[in-house]
């Protein structure tokens, strides 16, 4: 009896998968292979890519350092004649002067770049490789923002519930940014809500499998934040609107598939899986790879969060005499003063919010804060103005009971003394209406 011999059968790695790349193609992806790749490096961007707790290192904004920053200040001055002085970091805007033109200067950058590439690579050849790790890049570009983002509205933190002043102050005072800033903060959960969306697109995001779906919910998203900035003026208009364009740069493969199935009411076709590499072990370790490091953006940005929580955010630490009080008398030099609203130096209200400041408001409304430090011990609050170094004020504390204290010392050069109740937090509407199912009217005031 003869032994049947079995074939052997060899297993061969399957070949990277290519497509046609036309002219037009090629120069566009080169275009944004330079412009994408830059903006993202040069701006808040990148700190999302560094996945490090507690990175004391202070690389947010590289834009904004030589020499790069010289080259847009020169831009500015001679380019578009502009004279002020530009502010690049630290005013809390993303719609700076100094934004715009640094945005001039990637776009000639990148144009000229693609320019020179282009003349110098004429081969009528692809870039799939290179596409494929950019576009990790951009995925997880993407995906780091979604977290910073997403993780200060499901904390809440972005958007805190009206301070006491803000409670205090008329709507009609509020800029169009303050009133959508306060009022998503009156309503945490809703802020919530909308963080829980866009930490879903960042975790999509991460997961090669996933990317189309996480795309999709990122543009959805920084459309949304997008028309927010532009219709209450909130100054993060150029960087949401990046984002909208790092997300469709995304969706660029999969185009075809999507119009199919919202338009053309047909099946499609399953994506074609994009590989890093030949063989299938590493591939499945790059995947295991870029879903740990995602995991650890998401940790960065949850820690971010916890410290913010218990820094700034509704766990920190509030006055010793939280609270707004209501001025009932007031004496300076030993003269009563009558509540007039003519009085500019009479107080109406003092407000404790935070242990490091107390703020009061005039006869006309209008607000003004002190830097305060408490002794616990002397029981005596000494008082700072930010404009005026030279100023100070002592004020020794009694209290009567819960609902009053007195307040008896020096600002400046004068002696005061207040008599003042609390006010309760709850009589305002915003703070005790809450969440009610039922409704046979509307209540709406």
């Amino acid at each position: 009896m003869s032994a049947t011999v079995q074939p052997q059968i060899e297993t061969v790695a399957a070949p990277l998968e290519t497509r046609s790349w036309s002219v037009g193609s090629r120069i566009a992806f080169r275009f944004c292979f330079l412009y994408f790749g830059l903006y993202c490096l040069l701006t808040q961007i990148f700190w999302g890519l560094l996945p490090i707790p507690g990175l004391n290192i202070d690389i947010r904004e590289l834009g904004t350092y030589p020499p790069f920053r010289n080259i847009v200040i020169w831009t500015a001055e001679h380019v578009f004649r502009y004279s002020q002085p530009l502010v690049y970091s630290g005013s809390g805007s993303g719609d700076k002067v100094f934004d715009w033109v640094q945005v001039f200067c990637l776009l000639v950058v990148a144009l000229l770049g693609t320019v020179i590439w282009s003349a110098l690579d004429r081969r009528r050849g692809h870039y799939e490789q290179l596409y494929k790790w950019f576009r990790v890049f951009i995925r997880f570009a993407v995906a780091g923002q979604m977290f910073g983002y997403g993780i200060v509205k499901l904390v809440p933190l972005q958007m805190p519930f009206p301070f006491l002043t803000k409670l205090l102050e008329r709507y009609g005072d509020f800029s169009p940014m303050g009133v959508l800033w306060f009022s998503v903060g009156a309503s945490p959960a809703y802020e919530m809500f909308v963080g829980s969306a866009e930490l879903l697109a960042g975790v999509l995001l991460i997961i090669p499998a996933t990317t189309m779906l996480g795309a999709l919910i990122s543009l959805i998203d920084m459309s949304y934040v997008f028309a927010l900035n532009m219709t209450y003026d909130v100054p993060v208009k150029l960087f949401a609107f990046h984002m909208i364009l790092l997300a469709l740069f995304l969706l660029v493969p999969e185009r075809l598939r999507i119009a199919r199935f919202c338009f053309q009411n047909c099946a499609i076709e399953a994506p074609v899986t994009s590989r890093l590499f030949t063989k299938e072990r590493a591939n499945r370790i790059a995947v295991v790879v870029q879903v740990v490091f995602g995991l650890m953006m998401l940790g960065t940005a949850a820690y971010g969060a916890r410290q913010g929580w218990y820094q700034y955010g509704r766990g920190a630490p509030k006055s010793p005499f939280y609270g707004i009080w209501n001025v009932d008398e007031m004496s300076i030099d030993g003269v009563v003063r009558s509540p007039l609203i003519t009085d500019y130096d009479r107080w109406r209200r003092v407000v404790f919010d935070f242990p490091q400041t107390m703020q009061f408001q005039r006869m006309d409304d209008s607000f003004a804060a002190f830097a305060v430090t408490f002794d616990p011990k002397q029981n005596t609050l000494a008082l700072k103005k930010r404009t005026d170094p030279k100023w100070n004020g002592h004020l020794t504390v009694q209290r009567q009971d819960a609902g009053r204290m007195t307040l008896d010392g020096r600002l400046g050069q004068h002696a005061v003394r207040m008599q003042l109740s609390s006010m309760d937090r709850n009589k305002f509407l915003l703070v005790s209406r809450g969440f009610h199912w039922i409704q046979d009217y509307p209540f709406n005031r």
